[in-house]
């Protein structure tokens, strides 16, 4: 899909969440969403891009059903990685403070502004508690990616790489298996049963065949 179109798209899916979000209908949501996705489109961006924001938010509607707030989760999947710099660690705590400021001024209560940015911070670990039925949902979501056809996957696993351009060779191989091996030894990477139903045996096969070309020696 076209950038052009991606951005329409996405741009009216935000302003009639945010519609509904509003306890104060005054301000437009059009700057606070045009905000973000010159966020999601930044340069250095290769696979964190207004694409994958799409993809959470389509993924998000399959799951919508287990969500007790779907649109606390609609939200966080906006801001979830609006702050993106790949060398550095704190992303997620920087986008989780966007929320807390934006929301509000955007005319969001302060209880659902508190519940979008603690599920930003739930994508540090993809580890929600037992029963936080709205983490299981977006961690869910944004894990889909590991579950592409082979093709999908691998232009996923290449994108990544180009946004750690910076890091060398060898440094990039160790750290990227290291997450593929922490992922691979989780008793189960997606955690509501559609999402595991779906797409578990996928993404594990997915993650395991990245693993033996990354460690091949």
């Amino acid at each position: 899909m076209a950038a052009t179109a991606t951005h329409d798209i996405l741009l009216a899916r935000w302003s009639d969440l945010l519609r509904r979000c509003q306890e104060d209908p005054t301000p437009d949501p059009v700057p606070y969403g045009e905000n973000l996705l010159a966020r999601w489109a930044e340069p250095q961006r290769r696979y964190h891009t207004t694409h994958h924001l799409l993809d959470v938010l389509d993924r998000i509607e399959e799951l919508a059903h287990h969500c007790a707030d779907p649109d606390a989760v609609r939200l966080a999947a906006w801001f979830h990685d609006a702050v993106y710099l790949p060398e550095r660690s704190e992303n997620e705590e920087r986008s989780a403070r966007l929320a807390e400021r934006a929301l509000p001024e955007a005319g969001v209560s302060a209880t659902r502004t508190a519940e979008v940015a603690r599920l930003v911070r739930l994508t540090v670990t993809h580890d929600p508690e037992p029963g936080d039925a709205d983490g299981e949902v977006l961690c869910d979501a944004d894990l889909a990616v590991l579950a592409g056809p082979p093709q999908a996957y691998a232009a996923y696993a290449a994108a990544v790489r180009q946004e750690y351009g910076f890091v060398p060779h060898d440094a990039f191989r160790d750290g990227r298996a290291a997450v593929l091996r922490q992922l691979l030894g989780l008793p189960r990477l997606f955690r509501t049963d559609t999402a595991h139903d779906r797409w578990e045996r996928t993404a594990r096969h997915n993650m395991t065949g990245e693993l033996e070309l990354l460690t091949v020696t």
